[in-house]
């Protein structure tokens, strides 16, 4: 029999230990020794304990995982709304350039055939005024002859 105030004890734990303590119960039980019985339901406990703590740290780490999964999700989200934003601002940009180009194309063209409708009315002038002037010539012609 250990007495637990006198004795270090060195007790395996997880399903080893609970087996263990188990084992150390029902013997301490079938053999009518307290003490083994006691220390066998604490080595149980104690296994217990360690296997719950196992399963609480990597339940831990698992919430941790998946947390760390979510914030580079959210990052990645983040990033990608960001060169999103960025390309269609380069594209609002383009746009605008192409725009102006076509508007000082059109400007030119206009301006263009604004100028070649003037000088066309110009020659029309100048062939009018060339035509009058000869009447007006022939007119005094026949008329002082």
């Amino acid at each position: 029999m250990t007495n637990p105030d006198t004795t270090s004890e060195s007790t395996a734990g997880g399903a080893l230990g609970r087996v263990a303590g188990k084992a150390k119960a029902i013997a301490g039980d079938v053999l009518g020794k307290d003490d083994l019985a006691r220390e066998g339901r604490l080595q149980e406990a104690q296994s217990e304990a360690e296997l719950d703590a196992r399963r609480e740290e990597r339940e831990a780490r698992q919430v941790e995982a998946e947390a760390e999964l979510e914030r580079e999700r959210n990052e990645t989200e983040a990033e990608r709304a960001r060169l999103q934003a960025e390309v269609a601002e380069e594209d609002r940009d383009e746009q605008i350039e192409r725009d102006r180009r076509a508007a000082e194309q059109d400007a030119a063209s206009s301006a263009a055939a604004q100028k070649a409708t003037a000088e066309e009315q110009r020659r029309a002038a100048e062939a009018n005024a060339a035509r009058t002037e000869q009447r007006a010539a022939a007119t005094e012609r026949d008329g002082n002859a």
